[in-house]
């Protein structure tokens, strides 16, 4: 068996898309995937991603915000872009061979001014959506 590809999901602030998917990932590729999240910026962990994985059995409540420099020394075979912003300003990373692009929405930028039940509806799409593409790793990386 290959050693697991060591993948780096990167958004702006860590706070939910990046975070939820190497949740994804620790839960569904273990083994396979060797999943880090980080974000060009800190943002701190968003409750209601940390709430809506954990309504689908995944717990983020260890995780924290970070940065892609408090990961020295990682060579990771991919990273993994997940918002247009990150996508941009996405810095050189050590190993790195390969680096993908797939957008998904801010949920809380989406979410500002709904109510509690509107705004979980919008994390739930989109950690949905999250779980499918990273359900269908690694053989869509190429």
């Amino acid at each position: 068996m290959s050693a697991p590809l060591r993948i780096l999901f990167l958004c702006t602030g860590n706070s939910c898309r990046s975070q939820m998917a190497e949740g994804w990932a620790r839960h569904l590729k273990s083994g396979v995937l060797e999943p880090y999240s980080a974000g060009v910026e800190r943002h701190g962990l968003n409750p209601l991603a940390v709430r809506v994985m954990e309504e689908a059995g995944v717990d983020m409540s260890p995780a924290r915000s970070k940065t892609v420099d408090e990961l020295p020394g990682v060579a990771f075979d991919c990273i993994v872009t997940l918002c247009g912003h990150a996508h941009e300003a996405c810095p050189v990373v050590n190993g790195a061979a390969l680096r993908l692009h797939k957008g998904f929405d801010d949920p809380p930028r989406l979410a500002a001014g709904m109510d509690e039940d509107e705004a979980l509806a919008v994390y739930r799409r989109v950690r949905d959506e999250i779980r499918t593409f990273v359900a269908g790793m690694p053989g869509n990386l190429g």
